[in-house]
């Protein structure tokens, strides 16, 4: 029988085998660009990252070198997809193959931002974000109505809060799905409710931090319209302070945290009574300074004091008075003195004009004997009566002649 190791055949030690493939491997595989889920993802104390991505058939480790983190805007976690960009290299001394991953982003992340933008932009053009439609906060609510996940770690800390602050405040727990498919209709149902039926002075909406992809039910337009539409104000408290979603532009307030919306619509109880003993103090102070003044003003009253000040009041009204009298005076003498001057002027115009001005300088006039003014030979003839009126009477003659003058 023979042997099935043939002697003309070379042979390779394990080192050359797994040298041959990592160069046939690395030389083929680089510029890779692979989505899929974090899993198992641990940073090393020298800062590199070590992770695996896996899809539903096939698993494949991955490193990223300290060098290349900073180019990565957030800290990746398990369960979420990623896509990578890098090559294929062979660790020699496990035999093993893995990416080395120099670039990370969000699995659709990019997608999803700008479809907010594009949202952010419509309702802001509607007007949705202005400050003017924005309602005030109550500034001690007595109902506030909490609309989340009745499980989360949110709701927990807004009880915290407002156990802690003011245990005499009524919160009102309306539990809704904050994250998948169902949620955005069920948020803005549980707003719609509040105001139906007048269930709070105030309503915080919002849930805990999560993915990009997590908080988008608080960015569809369902909740939007609901958050607008509400007459009851709303505070938006989605995630953590670096979180946002359209609910935070178009809500009432924006809290960063929920905690800090808890904060914001519970005033402290101990707040309050300090507020109340302060405004106490003020009255009292007020009352007793008006009660001084009052004092005082009783003590230096007298007869004679109110006599004298009686005196010089009416004093002064005098001469108030006679200021005013030699004024009138003074005003209906100048317009006489301007009414006579306009009188004499129009008077000597009325004179220079008069007919009987230019009769006394010698002058005459001739009328026939229907009183029409003569003035040529063409309108009398010989026989004709006429009359000359001169400044001191009338000469009545008849025409003997006419003369043509020329």
């Amino acid at each position: 029988m023979d042997s099935p190791f043939s002697e003309n055949v070379p042979k390779l030690s394990v080192s050359e085998l797994t040298t041959l493939i990592k160069t046939t491997l690395e030389t083929s595989f680089y510029g890779l660009t692979v989505e899929g889920e974090v899993s198992g993802f641990r940073p090393a104390s020298t800062g590199h990252w070590y992770f695996s991505l896996k899809d539903q058939n096939a698993v494949i480790g991955c490193c990223m070198w300290r060098s290349s983190i900073p180019r990565v805007a957030f800290k990746p976690k398990d369960g979420m997809r990623v896509i990578v960009t890098g090559s294929i290299s062979v660790f020699e001394p496990r035999g093993t193959y893995q990416i080395i991953c120099t670039s990370m982003r969000v699995a659709g992340e990019g997608d999803i931002l700008a479809m907010l933008e594009e949202r952010k932009r419509k309702y802001d053009a509607l007007g949705y974000f202005d400050p003017a439609v924005k309602k005030p906060i109550p500034v001690r609510p007595s109902r506030v109505a909490v609309i989340t996940s009745p499980t989360g770690a949110a709701l927990q800390d807004i009880l915290q809060i407002t156990g802690r602050r003011n245990k005499g405040m009524d919160i009102i727990i309306l539990p809704a799905v904050v994250q998948g498919a169902d949620a955005a209709q069920t948020i803005a149902a549980r707003i719609r409710e509040v105001n139906e039926f007048l269930l709070a002075d105030v309503m915080i909406v919002g849930r805990g931090g999560g993915s990009i992809e997590d908080l988008l039910p608080f960015s569809e337009e369902c909740v939007i319209e609901a958050i607008h539409d509400s007459e009851i104000p709303v505070i938006s408290a989605v995630g953590h302070e670096i979180d946002w979603a359209i609910s935070d532009y178009v809500a009432d307030l924006r809290a960063p945290t929920p905690s800090a919306a808890a904060e914001l619509v519970c005033q402290s109880s101990v707040d309050q009574m300090e507020q109340v003993q302060r405004l106490r103090m003020n009255m009292t102070e007020a009352v007793l300074a008006r009660l001084n003044s009052i004092k005082l003003r009783l003590a230096a009253f007298s007869p004679t004091s109110a006599r004298a000040h009686l005196e010089n009041s009416l004093n002064r009204k005098r001469m108030l008075l006679d200021n005013l009298t030699l004024g009138m005076q003074h005003t209906v003498s100048s317009l006489l003195s301007q009414n006579k001057g306009r009188s004499e002027l129009l008077k000597h115009k009325m004179e220079a004009l008069s007919p009987l001005a230019v009769l006394r300088r010698g002058y005459s006039m001739v009328t026939d004997k229907d009183g029409h003014v003569i003035k040529n030979i063409s309108q009398v003839a010989p026989g004709d009566d006429i009359s000359i009126r001169l400044s001191d009477g009338m000469i009545l003659a008849d025409v003997q002649e006419v003369h043509d003058g020329r």
